[in-house]
């Protein structure tokens, strides 16, 4: 059972909903330890730059570079009374349509439940209310120590809450380098089979069909190590970086679509290897999530063991 990581307040007008935030996604990245060569953990201390001595972490100061080599030093005392005020409450200043934000400024979702019995029916009241106009508030929340401007919508059964990023947080196309300046100009024809390849290809969205297979892929590896298996991988010839002719691509696609084939890469796991795990005199053929790694131009087989 996920534990509540916030509690405070949701307002809108005098209304004041007590409300609890708990997360709303699940990570399941794989997580290496680094070890040393004799088998044993890698651990990490604070040493001073100039002396090479250890620092202990009540001794630490921290500083904000203004010049090469010099800072603006503070205490952890004097960062902890500037830190922002947590006012347990999530004023709503603007209800807003959903699709007039770009996802781009979405940054982590949580779950808002009712805080107590007292505050279901206000909880209850705000969701039908945004629902019924087709509209999300827009907010401010202080967690760990950092303010983040937040959206709070509709989800399901109840409320969910995303922090959002900040205007000038966004990194503006005119900064980015090949963003093109004008559309190159595209024939009708073209067009037409590219609709046809995304008509195709158009499905009601489905969440579940969806998996990592890199993260399950890498704990079959894992799994087959742990009993002693043997990982082979076999390279990929290396890419030439040829440019296609973009209406033959097109056609080739829409032919092996109905053909009854995908329209995407066939033979190419995530890393675009193969893979066999070798346990117990056994083979078994699998895809491999290992990483892209320097490819020959002949195909050659790399044995890893365990």
């Amino acid at each position: 059972m996920a534990r509540s990581l916030w509690t405070g307040s949701v307002s809108f007008g005098l209304v004041n909903i007590p409300v609890r935030v708990f997360p709303a996604i699940h990570e399941h990245d794989v997580r290496f330890h680094q070890l040393a060569p004799d088998g044993s953990r890698i651990h990490y201390k604070r040493v001073s730059e100039k002396t090479g001595r250890e620092v202990q972490y009540e001794d630490i100061r921290k500083g904000y570079e203004t010049a090469r080599g010099k800072y603006v030093v503070f205490e952890q005392e004097e960062l902890k009374e500037l830190r922002p005020r947590s006012t347990k409450t999530i004023d709503i200043e603007d209800f807003v349509a959903l699709d007039e934000i770009d996802p781009l400024f979405f940054e982590r979702t949580y779950h808002l439940t009712p805080n107590g019995d007292a505050a279901a029916k206000a909880y209850a009241l705000l969701t039908q209310v945004m629902e019924d106009r087709q509209r999300i508030g827009i907010g401010k929340v202080v967690m760990r120590d950092k303010q983040y401007l937040c959206a709070i919508r509709p989800y399901g059964k109840g409320l969910a809450m995303s922090t959002m990023l900040f205007a000038d947080e966004v990194v503006d196309q005119s900064d980015v380098e090949g963003i093109p300046s004008r559309k190159p100009n595209v024939s009708s024809r073209e067009k037409q089979l590219a609709a046809q390849i995304v008509d195709s290809l158009e499905r009601t969205w489905d969440p579940k069909r969806y998996h990592d297979t890199y993260q399950e892929q890498l704990r079959d590896i894992i799994k087959a190590k742990q009993k002693g298996g043997t990982i082979e991988l076999e390279e990929e010839p290396e890419e030439t970086g040829k440019v296609v002719d973009l209406m033959a691509a097109l056609e080739a696609s829409l032919s092996r679509k109905r053909a009854g084939g995908s329209t995407a890469r066939s033979g190419r796991t995530q890393t675009g290897r193969k893979r066999s795990t070798r346990t117990s005199g056994r083979t078994t053929k699998k895809r491999a999530p290992a990483k892209r790694a320097t490819r020959t131009s002949t195909r050659t087989r790399t044995r890893r063991s365990a």
